[in-house]
């Protein structure tokens, strides 16, 4: 499962997550919020999300310690977890390039703005690493090759003396 954490930077953004190395969530007092909580296991991976101004997500955090009782909450249903950055998205995703996304327009972060961490389907997340430009590099590259291929123009099959697979055989699979 990949998660969604919300916060003011002008509170506790990004830069401090990186600077302190991770941090103590807590201080979540919605029941949904707090469910999503409960259920987030070490390790797996948490969009940060900037609220207030920004309204972006703008890195990569773990999860580094399961739910427990949030310390000085005074009530043990409030959880907090504990979050350590990855690292910073090439560029920020903003909320309104996630609004206008057809394939983000059903996460949680569009239809209950208001939760402060929720999750994320795996494609959806993946989804937002691709508009920060994660998968950018990769996309430059199939762009080379399609720029490659339309120079070279048309092309006839390779005969057996050009080098081809020899007709009927199957090439191994990598």
């Amino acid at each position: 499962m990949q998660w969604l954490v919300k916060s003011d930077p002008e509170t506790y953004g990004w830069d401090d997550l990186v600077k302190d190395r991770g941090t103590r969530w807590d201080g979540v007092r919605n029941a949904e919020a707090r469910n999503s909580l409960a259920v987030m296991r070490v390790g797996e991976r948490v969009l940060f999300y900037h609220s207030g101004a920004d309204k972006a997500v703008v890195g990569i955090a773990k999860v580094k310690k399961a739910a427990y009782p949030e310390p000085g909450a005074g009530d043990p249903r409030w959880l907090a977890v504990d979050l350590a950055s990855v690292e910073q998205l090439a560029r920020p995703v903003s909320l309104v390039e996630i609004k206008a996304d057809r394939a983000l327009a059903k996460i949680k972060l569009v239809t209950h703005s208001r939760l402060s961490v929720m999750p994320i389907e795996a494609e959806a997340f993946q989804r937002i690493l691709t508009l920060a430009g994660k998968a950018a590099q990769a996309g430059r590259a199939a762009s080379r090759r399609r720029a490659e291929f339309i120079r070279a123009g048309p092309r006839s099959e390779p005969q057996a003396s050009e080098g081809g697979p020899p007709q009927g055989r199957k090439l191994p699979r990598r």
